[in-house]
């Protein structure tokens, strides 16, 4: 049997879309910013 398309690795998932990823970069920061005016329980999904 084939292997599925997505392998999930936490460690490269953290690097990219972890929260010290989204603060590193101003689209980030735009990006936690929302989502907190919004009042996501959670901002980033790691």
């Amino acid at each position: 049997m084939k292997k599925g398309t997505y392998q999930p690795h936490v460690i490269p998932r953290r690097r990219k879309i972890g929260f010290l990823a989204r603060s590193a970069s101003p689209s980030g920061r735009t990006i936690l910013r929302n989502r907190r005016r919004k009042g996501r329980k959670c901002l980033t999904r790691v």
